[in-house]
């Protein structure tokens, strides 16, 4: 990556408003406004280009360590970085668990060394993900990594009273208590969602209960205790109208929405492609409506991607025996303008709100999510909302290419991202 401390990016389009320059000094956006110089400085143009605050994804499966052979924390920063984000946070289904301080600091400082974003770590709610027992989760917020969000994300917390204890513990240090919401007795041999394409495909059925009944019952907990409650990958529209109502009772909960649940349906799991094949699954079309008019409403709250990386042998086999996932970082600003912007759901102030300031504030990440103003940290994404491509699946930095939209036309591109003010993509290239 590039040193240099001084770039003047010219004529980007900020939160997709007028032109302006915007000058970048030793980490913090030193001016903004038309026709900036400065001596020396590296000149990035940017004419019709959008300025966005850097992404910030709170939902990512970074796989290190323990299964590097699908993706590394290097190699996950980069894709992140390829994708305009400049902070993800990095769940705690790792082998071993992340639910010790050692094993989340560790997480953190291959972060700390890979320099492509700043990697968060998420700490596990339970030991060993079983579900039994709570881990350490005052260690892991006093660790060096400083966790101020469990989940035992692609294991839900089944057990009431744990949950309970869970959100009682960490309002101690301010944390929030991720939840992946699937009852496990309505989802054992689950392998799509519920409904007329499981039928008729014969595959086993994910019923849209199976989550709203646990993210009903964690609303309530959350009220009762006055903790916080954040729902991951909200996938059904019922999710929606129990979320909507928790809000409405003063409830502090909220909520994300994945790329892939925006714009896929389970119809396409008649081709039987194990890439479709996810946790929780792709929905109805009616589900995706409701997704989107809550992302753009304010009911969910951010966009996360779940990017899920795996190696080839572990999707290119038979449906049943298929590992759940997508990766989605490189793809998520694409996603979002097409389902999202271009549809006239949200325009790029609300892009910015729902990608980089509130999934910042979710997670606490200081220093990102901040506005593109004098003064603040210099994380930018510049992105070129004119652009087309076709997905390649074997052009992605990722080391999986698990993409559902390999052969998809989807407009626009990252053109740079910067971190704290030194270039991690120019040019739509990873420095």
């Amino acid at each position: 990556m590039s040193q240099t401390t001084t770039y003047l990016i010219r004529g980007a389009r900020v939160l997709g408003g007028e032109p302006a320059d915007i000058l970048v000094r030793d980490g913090i956006i030193a001016d903004l406004g038309p026709d900036l110089s400065a001596e020396g400085a590296e000149i990035v143009e940017a004419a019709g280009l959008v300025a966005l605050p850097g992404l910030v994804d709170i939902h990512v499966h970074l796989r290190e360590p323990g299964r590097e052979d699908a993706e590394t924390v290097a190699s996950g920063s980069r894709a992140a970085a390829m994708g305009g984000f400049t902070a993800v946070c990095t769940m705690a289904n790792t082998d071993p668990v992340a639910d010790t301080a050692g094993v989340v600091e560790q997480v953190w400082r291959l972060g700390r060394e890979a320099g492509y974003c700043d990697v968060q770590p998420i700490g596990a709610v339970t030991k060993g993900l079983g579900g039994e027992r709570l881990a350490e989760l005052g260690a892991m917020a006093d660790s060096a990594a400083r966790v101020r969000m469990f989940s035992d994300d692609g294991m839900c917390v089944s057990d009431a009273l744990l949950m309970r204890r869970a959100l009682e513990y960490v309002k101690a240090f301010d944390g929030v208590v991720a939840q992946h919401a699937q009852e496990p007795r309505l989802t054992e041999h689950a392998q799509m969602n519920e409904g007329e394409v499981s039928d008729r495909l014969g595959l086993g059925g994910w019923p849209a209960v199976a989550e709203e009944a646990i993210i009903a019952r964690d609303c309530l907990l959350a009220e009762h205790v006055g903790s916080r409650l954040h729902i991951c990958h909200v996938s059904t529209k019922g999710s929606v109208q129990i979320i909507r109502w928790a809000k409405s009772r003063g409830c502090d909960v909220t909520a994300e929405v994945t790329p892939h649940h925006l714009l896929l349906t389970d119809e396409l799991a008649e081709s039987y492609d194990p890439i479709y094949k996810v946790n929780p699954p792709l929905r109805t079309a009616e589900d995706v409506q409701a997704l989107r008019e809550a992302l753009a409403d304010g009911t969910i709250d951010c966009v996360a991607t779940d990017h899920a990386p795996h190696p080839v042998e572990a999707k290119e086999t038979e449906w049943a025996n298929a590992a759940m996932g997508m990766i989605g970082l490189e793809t998520a600003l694409s996603v979002v303008q097409h389902a999202m912007v271009d549809t006239g759901l949200l325009d790029w102030a609300g892009v910015a709100e729902r990608m980089s300031a509130i999934p910042a504030r979710i997670g606490r990440l200081a220093g990102h999510g901040r506005p593109l103003v004098i003064g603040e940290p210099a994380n930018i994404t510049l992105y070129d909302t004119a652009a087309e491509r076709v997905v390649d699946a074997a052009s992605m930095v990722s080391k999986s290419a698990n993409t559902p939209y390999r052969g998809m036309r989807l407009p626009g591109r990252v053109a740079a991202t910067f971190l704290r003010g030194i270039p991690t993509v120019l040019d739509g290239k990873v420095q």
